[in-house]
């Protein structure tokens, strides 16, 4: 071996030794991004939410984690929060918050009584309209409202159509993402500016069906509609049978039609069945109960009623005989946000694209809606919005970003508002503790965690406020996606989380 080559292995050697000498640094999937954190108690919480992101639960799915300071912004926890994820109903907290920035939190909706016609006598010579601009709050005591202002007016008798205008929207009923087997249920509801609910949860577009056991064996189910409507056809192939059996009853509408099928058993003497059932063209729903409340109160109709498209709107010259006005965006946010009904953040959507476009449309809506997350903070690179519920699979947005915006929205007038329309961990009054009332019961985090729930097939996430166990205040946002099995078991891992922040000190 000539004295080069020694000299070459000899070089090698060394190198290797020194490489070898060098720690080894391995990146796990799971290793989180954390690289605000410096101190010894702050490393301390980072272990310990590290701890509860290592539960095996999670294994395969993707997960973001943002903790940040309510006061400074500083961001001390950070596992994959540049990640972009399927929010599901945390996209609420943006949907709210463009609202309330866009529309205000005195915004009302409002609902028209008009005629092209004139009153003669006890009769009304002419059409009558009903005209929908946007508010999910109309009620079956709000048409009959109506009913008895025109009859204070004398009318009696109507000499031309009931006419239902909702062309303040524009005619696509149901957001592009939407899956078709969501259609049926109230959680997928059409959006329509003339709608109806059944209930002071203002479940816009759905009618609540209800089964009653027959008086005996063999009798066909007794089925309830509330409000009662001719607008659904109602298929009961239900049977009611001895006690020694148990309930099982299925309420579905087909789809494209208003054919409410019920099929099943139901034991006499047993307790009912009910469901929230979403209507297929909801303007004509609001149309057929309007005109059952004008007869209710005397006023008979000559013509059928109808319900209009685009095409067919109520003249400019009309005049106004009666009209309603919505409760307050502020006052909405609560069944909005609370429990998370999904009609109000596609509506919300359409209302803010009509305002500032005058296009009550999901592409103008959500256009506003990009625009003042920017306001805020978020990056709009790194966001796709595409829907106002959250009821989207493509909706993408990081939890850095989300926590972000909580942040930023502290120093609006409207805050308060905001902040009261997130649910309350463990507290059971359910227009206050709301989708959370029965998450976090106990320990730290009962009545303290302030957080929007989100939940759709294979995601889960929690974001919102929490105040530690020495009184600071910390912003958290949680996003789950891709993990399968049991939702308890994704939601506990974001309650212990959750806790954990209640019960740190700094």
């Amino acid at each position: 071996m000539n004295t080069a080559t020694r000299w070459k292995r000899g070089l090698f050697t060394f190198l290797l030794i020194i490489l070898l000498s060098i720690p080894l640094v391995v990146h796990h999937n799971s290793q989180p991004v954390n690289a605000s954190i410096e101190t010894t108690q702050e490393e301390s919480l980072a272990d310990k939410l590290n701890q509860i992101l290592s539960n095996h639960a999670l294994n395969g799915s993707t997960t973001g984690v943002s903790v940040r300071n309510v006061d400074s912004g500083e961001l001390l926890f950070s596992y994959y929060g540049d990640h972009r994820l399927h929010p599901a109903s945390n996209m609420k907290i943006l949907t709210a918050v463009a609202a309330l920035e866009t529309l205000g939190p005195d915004y009302r909706f409002t609902t028209e009584v008009l005629t092209d016609g004139r009153i003669r006598g006890d009769v009304l010579m002419g059409n009558l309209y009903l005209k929908g601009k946007g508010d999910p709050t109309l009620l079956k005591e709000d048409l009959d409202q109506f009913a008895a202002d025109l009859k204070a007016k004398g009318i009696k008798n109507i000499q031309g159509n009931l006419i239902g205008d909702d062309t303040w929207y524009d005619d696509v009923r149901l957001s592009q993402d939407l899956n078709w087997s969501d259609e049926p249920f109230y959680t997928g509801a059409q959006v329509s500016a003339l709608t109806l609910s059944p209930n002071k949860d203002y479940d816009a577009a759905t009618v609540i069906v209800e089964v009653y056991p027959g008086k005996k064996v063999g009798d066909k189910p007794v089925v309830k509609l509330t409000p009662h409507t001719d607008y659904v056809k109602i298929i009961n192939n239900a049977s009611t049978v001895s006690t020694d059996h148990s309930r099982a009853v299925s309420i579905e509408r087909k789809h494209g039609s208003n054919d409410i099928v019920i099929e099943g058993v139901i034991p006499v003497e047993g307790s009912n069945a009910r469901s929230w059932v979403s209507i297929w063209e909801p303007t004509g729903y609001a149309v057929d109960v309007f005109k059952k409340s004008l007869e209710e109160h005397g006023i008979t109709l000559t013509r059928n009623p109808k319900a209009t498209g685009p095409a067919e709107t109520t003249p400019t010259n009309a005049t106004v005989l009666t009209s309603k006005e919505s409760m307050t965006l502020e006052e909405l946010l609560v069944p909005f946000m609370k429990l998370s009904n999904n009609g109000h953040g596609e509506t919300l959507a359409k209302e803010m694209g009509r305002v500032v476009h005058n296009e009550g449309s999901w592409d103008k809506g959500l256009e506003v809606m990009k625009e003042v997350a920017s306001k805020f903070g978020i990056n709009g690179d790194t966001i796709l919005l595409r829907d106002g519920s959250g009821m989207s699979h493509k909706t993408l947005i990081p939890t850095n970003e989300l926590s972000q915006l909580l942040f930023e929205v502290q120093d609006e007038e409207w805050y308060s508002a905001f902040e009261y329309s997130l649910p309350i961990a463990g507290n059971s009054e359910r227009l206050v503790g709301g989708t959370l009332r029965y998450r976090m019961t106990d320990g730290p985090a009962a009545n303290n965690v302030m957080a929007k729930t989100g939940s759709l097939t294979g995601v889960s996430s929690l974001s919102g406020y929490v105040t530690t166990k020495d009184g600071q205040k910390l912003i958290f946002s949680i996003m789950v996606n891709n993990y399968l099995g049991a939702s308890s078991g994704i939601t506990k891992i974001e309650d212990e989380i959750a806790t954990e922040l209640a019960n740190y000190e700094f």
